[in-house]
C-alpha cells in the first residue's frame, strides 16, 4: 500500500487523474472503475481538462461504476447516473454505450447484479477509484458481520443516508436501498485508488489503514490488496 499525502487538494485531484490518464495512454482499451460523491468531483474536473488539453482520450475505454440508488431512474437529479453524465460522461468522448451502471429501477434486482457481475467478469477493471465513508464503507457495502462478494442490494445505514442528506431536499428523499458492486469484485480490480479528503474523514483512514482488518470497516479489507494508493490531503491524514 503507497500513501501520498496532499497540501493542496488541486495537486491530490491533479495526481489522480494523472494515474488514469497514465493508464489509458499505456492501455486505450482500459477498463476503470469509477465512484461518485463529493470526493471525485475535483479528479473529474482534471480528467476533462486533460481531455480537453489532448492529453488524453476516452473513447476506446469502458468504465463501470461502484453503486446506484434503488427506486431512481437515470434521469433523476440524485441518481449516480445523472452525477456521473454531469461531473464527467458528457464532457469527454467516452461512448455512452461503454459506460456502465447498476440499475436501481429494474423489476428483478437479483437479476441486475447477476448481469452487473458477468459484465465485470468480462472486463476486469485496471484501475478502481474509491471514495471512503465516514463508517468506513467502500462503495456502498456498509459494516456487518459479514460482507457480500458480488454485486447485491444493501440496506443503507442511517448514518450514511445522513451523510447523502445534503444532497436531497430532505432526509425522507434519501432512497433506503442501493445496489452496488461487492468488496469481492473490487478487489479483484488490478491496482485501486483510495482518495480520502477532510478532517472528518481522519480517524475512518486511520482505523481503515492501521486497523485491524474486519468486515466491520469494509475500507479495512483494502489492506489485503497487492496494489492501493491511497491519496489524502493533509487534514485526512493527520493520525497516520
Amino acid at each position: 500500500m503507497e500513501l501520498k499525502c496532499f497540501d493542496d487538494i488541486g495537486e491530490l485531484d491533479r495526481y489522480a487523474a494523472q494515474i488514469f490518464a497514465d493508464t489509458l495512454k499505456s492501455k486505450p482499451h482500459a477498463t476503470l472503475g469509477l465512484a461518485t460523491g463529493s470526493t471525485p468531483i475535483g479528479i473529474y474536473g482534471k480528467m476533462i481538462e486533460m481531455y480537453k488539453n489532448g492529453e488524453v482520450s476516452f473513447k476506446d475505454a469502458t468504465t463501470f461504476n461502484l453503486d446506484e440508488y434503488v427506486g431512481l431512474s437515470p434521469e433523476h437529479e440524485q441518481s449516480y447516473a445523472n452525477f456521473m453524465k454531469q461531473h464527467l460522461f458528457d464532457h469527454i468522448d467516452l461512448p455512452g454505450k461503454q459506460a456502465h451502471l447498476p440499475s436501481g429501477l429494474v423489476s428483478d434486482l437479483q437479476a441486475e447484479c447477476s448481469n452487473y457481475d458477468r459484465m465485470l467478469a468480462e472486463q476486469p477493471i485496471d484501475v478502481q477509484l474509491l471514495g471512503l465513508g465516514h463508517n468506513g464503507h467502500i462503495g456502498f457495502n456498509e459494516p456487518d458481520y459479514e460482507l457480500q462478494g458480488g454485486t447485491h442490494i444493501v440496506d443503507l445505514e442511517q448514518e450514511t443516508r445522513v451523510a447523502n442528506a445534503r444532497f436531497f431536499d430532505s432526509i425522507e428523499e434519501v432512497p433506503t436501498k442501493a445496489i452496488t458492486m461487492g468488496v469481492g469484485s473490487i478487489l479483484k480490480a488490478d491496482s485501486i485508488v483510495l482518495v480520502v479528503k477532510g478532517s472528518d474523514k481522519a480517524g475512518i483512514v486511520k482505523k481503515a489503514l492501521r486497523g485491524p482488518i474486519t468486515t466491520e470497516c469494509p475500507a479495512s479489507l483494502l489492506q489485503t490488496h497487492k496494489n492501493v494508493i491511497v491519496l489524502v490531503d493533509r487534514e485526512a491524514g493527520r493520525l497516520l
